[in-house]
């Protein structure tokens, strides 16, 4: 027997790679009061950073359910992530005394940092200490919390948000650990290259410091589904990396700015 309420059908998501969940449904999604009041927060808060930005990008970002906590100390503006982001769609799964726990955890690091809520009341976020102080006790409150400044609003680029490869890994198709990898490498190392083998997307990275001469590369992801894939998930099985030697086309790709640079 179906443990969903009654009248409520079951719904598909999927993406171009072989992936498919059912989720109950919930009424169409449209921005909440909530969220527009976050996200123009968020905004007030982002034009005050300057070059501090960087790692939210230059282009139009986009917000992401990711757990965001907004924090002020003499310095300035600066994020920090909650121990987990709920996504709007998740609301409807998720337990009101989880949702509490992320709220308690908001609410002992928020005493750390007094300037921030009264800031937030000042840019015209008129709820947050009300948002930050009300247990989460029912699916109303986790719907408040979910859009709130404290959970709605990692700034992202489009490309990095929701993009596919080659124009962008979005954190709804690859893995974040791997992603951020694109915010911390050399600009010239490419993260994201191409098995020749499939034409799909593969992350890898060195295996020895810069300078040392190594080319070998290790695959931290491979396109699910494919023979690379299913190598890659036999090594990690085995606690083995799965690596790639210097003369693997994949390899190549992936220092081929670095022999650029060198030959000019």
């Amino acid at each position: 027997m179906s443990s969903l309420p009654l009248g409520l059908q079951v719904h598909q998501e999927h993406g171009d790679d072989p992936w498919t969940i059912n989720i109950p449904d919930h009424p169409p999604r449209a921005e909440t009061p909530g969220f527009q009041s976050s996200k123009a927060l968020a905004r007030a808060i982002l034009a005050t950073l300057g070059e501090g930005r960087d790692f939210y990008g230059r282009d139009v970002v986009q917000m992401h359910h990711g757990g965001s906590l907004w924090l002020l100390d003499d310095t300035g503006w600066f994020m920090v992530q909650n121990e987990a982001g709920i996504e709007w769609s998740a609301q409807f799964c998720t337990d009101p005394a989880r949702a509490e726990a992320l709220r308690q955890n908001a609410e002992r690091l928020y005493a750390g940092f007094p300037m921030t809520v009264p800031e937030m009341i000042r840019l015209r976020y008129k709820r947050a200490q009300k948002i930050l102080e009300t247990p989460i006790t029912d699916a109303a409150g986790v719907a408040t919390w979910v859009d709130s400044i404290f959970n709605s609003c990692v700034p992202l680029p489009a490309v990095r948000h929701v993009g596919k490869l080659p124009k962008g890994g979005g954190r709804h198709y690859y893995p974040a650990p791997i992603t951020d990898i694109d915010l911390v490498k050399y600009d010239d190392f490419m993260l994201w290259v191409t098995d020749p083998a499939t034409k799909l997307p593969v992350a890898v990275v060195p295996t020895a410091p810069r300078g040392s001469g190594v080319s070998q590369v290790r695959v931290v992801y491979a396109t699910p589904g494919t023979r690379l894939d299913k190598r890659h998930q036999a090594a990690r099985a085995k606690g083995e990396p799965l690596l790639l030697g210097a003369s693997n086309p994949m390899a190549r790709q992936a220092f081929v700015e670095q022999r650029h640079q060198r030959r000019r």
